[in-house]
């Protein structure tokens, strides 16, 4: 396997030059610098000095900055005036000199002007929704931002919201006319309302959906959140996957990195403008205390003594960076019961070990082979555990299982799998090979190196398939690059993957500490310090990696890869890396084809095809506001929608198997045992497990037909 004196090594010499850089580095702001000054001061300097491809912080990127800024703060573009956009002018080359050692005065200004808008929004809205919209006329409303303008003034913006609002009432006021006629088709009883009162009803639901807006951005929406904002608008604009965490967010990807976390062991949904308790996990410390019901809403969180904070207006992922902290450590929640009653208790946090974002895996037997499928949601590993989770051990493990089933081949389904850890990624691909390359890293500065697999032994030598679309990105394009480039297996899914090929590190803010510890108290930069490239040359960035088999699927119109990011690093290639390909025994060629043939003659993927090109055309075209029109463009959305869920699902279910190692996985605890059996339900109806299965089969008797020879 990957030697594991060589990535610390590594690590060592990088954490050396950062350290040597950054202390030279200095600080031209105020005596002493706000807080706000340092963050930003110091993440100028890392990009200036540290980022791997660094653009110029000069006034051209100022002006790039400070128009990302706005429409970040403002991103449907209906808050801000164009005069709002002229008084801020005065910014718009200075953003450089606040990055490297000024004042920041910038996010204070817009933060001034951004508070006034949205009170006089929040009163416009208010206005527009209290009496009925016209659905007779012939209008239309543009709901893409990139085709708008900021509005040039008062009348303008009303008119903008006017529309906008009208839009999500129709949307409503139709869904409620279509589930009405259901309803009486089905029971001759049912409640029927007018037309006025169905659309009352829908300005009061669009009402609600305002307030809970608005309440956010006047009770969560700070200076603060404000400022997080710029500095990641700055640190995107260097590159999409150089961004800025505050400590709270720091410690929250760890844990979704790691798999486990310390908290209350409740998992939560945002409803009706609370945050609601939906369901508790079994022997945490919310289940233990017999206090918390499903169906609560926590109204408020301290942290043990401290100040209760109202989740007026919070987000479901804000409200459990609040809830989680470290392990032995106090909660207080004030929830609310469902009889209406308030209630505060006091939790003790201890460990959540999130299993479901882990390795597992299943069997396929479609009847002429038994196929093994293990799904890897993220290369998952925690860092700070050394006897924590690790993605590569535990695909280890379920290979092991796999083969003691005596199964033909295997399919590793890495479609939407973000990536992760680097090490993790070079020790999965040496499960498959002998020893070798699998991929080589560059910094801005020195050479190529390449991270090996040295371990001789293969875990598993057999037909494998690596399932992929455009969300399988960083490692999982690693890896499958690696498998594709030793010719060790089938790349099947969409065009190509999702295109990330840099890599980042985290790096904590806390300068005078001298340490670069990847937390601190003003936050945490995740830097893009390195570029990955294949073993082949060529880089995974920006082209990702192509599918040997393409099955259409219903993002390969959508603009979500990374290059459709115009701040995306570009692509290059470096020299080929030294290896030697995997020999199957047959002619993967005849895989290919068969495989190709089988897509390209399957009504159901042509109509995939076809369907998905139709709704990505619709996205970028204007809405009509008159109802008449509007209900004949639903219904043909709603009928594609329809079809294409239809073709999604196999017209005869695969036949899925549970492991025997995991009949009583989850024997305690029944809503993971539900959860398990919903995930291999799911897998049955799958269109595209099946045509992976196929290849997979196809490999089976490809090589057994090389043996009778």
């Amino acid at each position: 396997m990957f030697s594991k004196r060589s990535l610390p090594f590594l690590v060592v010499v990088l954490a050396g030059a950062l350290f040597i850089g950054f202390q030279s580095l200095g600080t031209k702001g105020h005596n002493p610098p706000t807080k706000y000054e340092k963050i930003l001061h110091n993440v100028g300097e890392m990009l200036d000095q540290v980022h791997y491809s660094p653009k110029a912080i000069n006034d051209s990127f100022s002006r790039e900055v400070f128009k990302k800024y706005l429409v970040a703060i403002d991103p449907d573009k209906n808050f801000f005036l164009q005069s709002d956009i002229k008084q801020l002018k005065m910014y718009e080359t200075k953003l450089d000199d606040e990055i490297l050692g000024g004042a920041v005065q910038f996010v204070p200004a817009v933060a001034e002007i951004f508070k006034k808008r949205v009170a006089e929004a929040d009163s416009i809205t208010k206005v527009l929704l209290s009496k009925p919209f016209d659905f007779k006329a012939n209008e239309e409303v543009v709901l893409d931002a990139d085709k708008l303008d900021f509005p040039k003034d008062d009348a303008e913006r009303k008119d903008m919201w006017r529309k906008r609002l009208k839009y999500m009432v129709l949307e409503r006021y139709v869904d409620m006319q279509d589930t009405q006629e259901k309803n009486k088709a089905t029971d001759k009883a049912a409640t029927v309302k007018t037309n006025e009162q169905l659309e009352s009803d829908a300005r009061d639901r669009v009402q609600k959906i305002m307030n809970k807006t608005f309440d956010r951005y006047k009770f969560k929406f700070s200076v603060d959140d404000q400022f997080n904002t710029y500095v990641n608008t700055i640190t995107t604009t260097m590159d999409p996957h150089t961004s800025f965490f505050p400590p709270v967010d720091k410690r929250y990807f760890d844990e979704q990195m790691s798999g486990r976390f310390f908290g209350i062991g409740a998992s939560l949904r945002e409803e009706d403008g609370g945050i609601k308790v939906m369901t508790l996990v079994t022997g945490s410390p919310a289940w233990k205390s017999g206090q918390v019901a499903v169906g609560d809403i926590i109204a408020k969180v301290a942290q043990g003594n401290g100040e209760a904070v109202d989740l007026t207006g919070y987000a479901v992922e804000d409200a459990v960076k609040l809830i989680r902290g470290d392990k032995g450590t106090e909660v207080k929640l004030t929830l609310k019961k469902t009889d209406g009653s308030m209630k505060v208790i006091s939790l003790i946090r201890d460990e959540i070990v999130q299993d479901e974002t882990f390795a597992r895996s299943t069997i396929v037997d479609n009847g002429k082979s038994k196929v093994g499928y293990i799904y890897l949601p993220e290369f998952y590993a925690d860092f700070d555990n050394p006897k924590g989770a690790r993605c590569s051990a535990d695909v280890a493990k379920e290979l092991i299982k796999l083969k003691e089933q005596n199964v033909d081949g295997v399919v590793l389904d890495l479609r939407n799998n973000g990536g992760g850890s680097l090490f993790d990624v070079v020790q999965m691909v040496g499960l498959f090979i002998e020893d070798g390359p699998v991929v080589q890293v560059k910094d801005r500065d020195g050479k190529p190196s390449i991270l090996r697999d040295r371990d001789k032994n293969i875990l598993y030598d057999g037909p494998l398939a690596v399932m992929v679309n455009e969300f399988s990105a960083s490692a999982s394009e690693i890896f499958a690059a690696a498998i594709q480039d030793y010719h060790r297996g089938v790349i099947i899914g969409s065009t190509s993957t999702y295109g990330k090929g840099t890599v980042q590190r985290n790096i904590g803010l806390d300068k005078e500490t001298g340490m670069f510890s990847s937390n601190s108290e003003l936050g945490t930069i995740k830097l893009t310090l390195q570029k990955f490239y294949r073993i082949n040359g060529g880089s995974t960035q920006l082209k990702g990696v192509s599918s040997d088999v393409i099955l259409p699927d219903v993002f390969e119109y959508s603009k979500l890869r990374e290059k459709d990011d115009p701040d995306a690093l570009p692509w290059d290639e470096i020299q080929k890396a030294d290896y030697n390909t995997w020999k199957p025994g047959f002619d993967m060629n005849v895989v290919y084809n068969n495989s190709n043939g089988r897509v390209n003659s399957n009504p159901a993927f042509n109509e995939i095809k076809t369907d998905t090109k139709w709704l990505a055309d619709q996205n970028d075209k204007v809405y009509s506001l008159n109802i008449d029109k509007f209900k004949e463009e639903k219904k043909n959305i709603s009928s594609t929608v329809k079809k294409l869920e239809a073709l999604n699902k196999l017209p005869k279910e695969l036949d899925v198997v549970t492991l025997p190692q995991d009949v009583n996985r989850y024997a305690n605890d029944k809503d993971r045992q539900d959860r398990f059996k919903q995930w291999q339900k799911s897998l049955k109806n799958d269109i595209y497990l099946n045509e992976a299965v196929n290849v997979v089969n196809d490999m089976v008797v490809q090589r057994n037909l090389a043996k009778a020879k």
